[in-house]
């Protein structure tokens, strides 16, 4: 049976230099077997399937799957999935706006422009990270404890644990140790200098089986953003860049309003066709 099919790169205007993500429209026919199966044939850190909504408020329904299990909520698929969403026809019941439901319930997308933003769902624990955790990334991390300016749980959803380091550099020149994160879900971040176009840069860091490093992250953003507006050490608005040291450069603009942070970015279509399941 034929499905639409696209490819996005999400967090970029330019192909190949953001996040890829692979969409299969109108797949209310699959089933979960066959979802779990495309989405490991892809090997792309997230594959998603668009369906029908269930909630009479969403616009469309989204399952997320990475090629070993189901997400309820992750960034970047909820953006190029917005977008693969829109550019294929589809018409949002309110202006500017579409909802989307996924396993974690109604995420709010808006439309500016060229770019999509979502509203960072709440998250689901914080506090400082355990001193016996924190001295293990910072061996993990080949630093000094001194390098370390901040830790917090950032957890909405994957898991995520975050450390704030000095500096852009330091966060570009970690030595990892994939092994020691074992399975830890890390994010770092550190600020540029005041010349560079974005404010800080981000590494998602992933220490399950041999570990990989994430090219763009949404909800990692999205909690980083929260974590550091709140604590003072970002400001109301700013871009993080990431994916610099895996040869690509993804932007991501963070903004909080009225409490809300909006998590948002670009995103371009690089392949579309049809899929045959």
């Amino acid at each position: 049976m034929p499905f639409q099919f696209t490819q996005v790169d999400v967090f970029s205007a330019t192909p190949l230099q953001g996040n890829p993500l692979a969409v299969v429209h109108g797949a209310d026919a699959l089933s979960e077997a066959q979802m779990h199966a495309f989405a490991r044939w892809t090997n792309l850190s997230e594959t998603t399937f668009l369906l029908k909504p269930t909630d009479p408020a969403a616009d469309y329904r989204v399952r997320i799957f990475t090629p070993h299990r189901e997400l309820p909520f992750a960034g970047h698929p909820t953006l190029g999935s917005c977008h693969a969403w829109l550019e294929a026809g589809g018409v949002s019941q309110a202006d500017g706006e579409t909802v989307q439901q996924c396993a974690a319930g109604l995420i709010r997308i808006r439309r500016s422009g060229t770019r999509l933003a979502f509203a960072a769902p709440p998250r689901l624990r914080t506090g400082p990270l355990e001193d016996e955790l924190l001295a293990r990334i910072v061996k993990a991390l080949s630093l000094r404890a001194e390098d370390v300016l901040g830790h917090q749980w950032v957890d909405n959803g994957p898991g995520w644990a975050a450390v704030r380091v000095r500096s852009a550099e330091t966060v570009l020149n970690l030595k990892i140790d994939w092994p020691a994160l074992g399975g830890i879900k890390l994010g770092v971040v550190g600020p540029h200098a005041a010349d560079h176009d974005a404010q800080f840069e981000v590494r998602a860091l992933i220490g399950e089986g041999a570990g990989y490093e994430d090219p763009v992250t949404g909800s990692l953003n999205a909690s980083l953003a929260q974590w550091l507006i709140e604590s003072g050490a970002a400001p109301e608005a700013y871009v993080a860049a990431q994916g610099t040291c895996l040869q690509r450069a993804g932007r991501v603009h963070l903004v909080r309003e009225a409490g809300t942070v909006w998590v948002g970015g670009a995103s371009v279509s690089c392949v579309r066709g049809e899929l045959t399941l």
